[in-house]
């Protein structure tokens, strides 16, 4: 290609040049943003430590051992985005950990507070990870789904993503949606709108309720536990974000096949006030 730019280039350098321009416009653009400088310490600092690989990929890992663990938070915050994240989880015994990615709000009131949580609940050695979901508006949670991994998350890095704009909040592993939550505020049912988030991260000890409710306890003398992350994306919300229409059918599969717990399904929780009314609309 570029000797036949060249020996061409005396007789065109117009057609050279529009070539050259056209071919520059259809390679795409490959940013690697340094996660350095894209996030800040919440807690841990000494359990916090950057690093690059041989592929030139900075990772972060997050340690957690009896002292404590560690977390981190976005520098920036959104008024509705798809956030991306790699991470490769506490390998082996990894029972009574938890390492999440979540988006939150700066500091406000309890009352007004909204959280799009993704949890990793660790197991025994052999025993798959449960992704606990959760969702937050203005204070309230409460509902809770859980997925266990069809994969082994702590042998290589997976991409986890929530998307958040005006329309829904997806959930995605890899590229597939997992959950949706409508914005379904014009018949009742609440929806974050009005508080920027940031991503958030973190590894820490949670083996009161993690672990087969709270049964299993971490075991201290394989730590310390090691969570990593990597390729922080945020993709601002533009005027047409939200209008791509969903895929059921990549919706459906995962939850048919590894869906544990949905509480619009737990009837005996809600029996006294009945399901949650986003539960219950057509």
């Amino acid at each position: 290609m570029a000797a036949s730019l060249l020996s061409s280039s005396c007789s065109n350098p117009t057609a050279v040049l529009a070539m050259l321009v056209t071919s520059m416009m259809a390679a795409p653009a490959v940013v690697m943003a340094s996660l350095h400088d894209d996030i800040e310490l919440m807690f841990g600092g000494d359990h916090f430590a950057f690093h690059t690989g041989g592929d030139g990929v900075e990772t972060l890992a997050l340690r957690l051992d009896k002292d404590h663990g560690a977390g981190f938070r976005s520098k920036e915050s959104y008024l509705f985005a798809r956030y991306d994240i790699d991470l490769k989880l506490v390998a082996n015994d990894s029972a009574g950990t938890v390492t999440t990615v979540y988006l939150t709000p700066d500091l406000v009131p309890p009352e007004e507070h909204d959280e799009i949580d993704m949890e990793f609940l660790g197991n025994v050695t052999g025993e798959p990870y449960t992704l606990h979901t959760n969702i937050f508006v203005n204070g309230v949670g409460n509902r809770e789904q859980q997925f266990r991994l069809w994969f082994d998350p702590s042998k290589d890095f997976h991409t986890y993503s929530i998307e958040w704009n005006p329309k829904h909040i997806i959930m995605f592993i890899d590229g597939t949606p997992i959950r949706v939550y409508k914005n379904e505020a014009s018949r009742g049912v609440p929806f974050p709108t009005l508080r920027r988030l940031r991503l958030d991260g973190s590894l820490w000890n949670a083996d009161e309720w993690a672990t087969q409710g709270g049964r299993v306890k971490t075991n201290w003398t394989q730590a310390p536990f090691y969570a990593y992350y990597r390729n922080f994306r945020v993709t601002p919300c533009t005027a047409s974000c939200g209008e791509k229409g969903l895929d059921e059918a990549a919706l459906r599969r995962p939850r048919e096949d590894h869906l544990l717990y949905d509480y619009c399904e737990d009837q005996n929780r809600f029996k006294d006030n009945g399901l949650p009314k986003e539960c219950t609309l057509d």
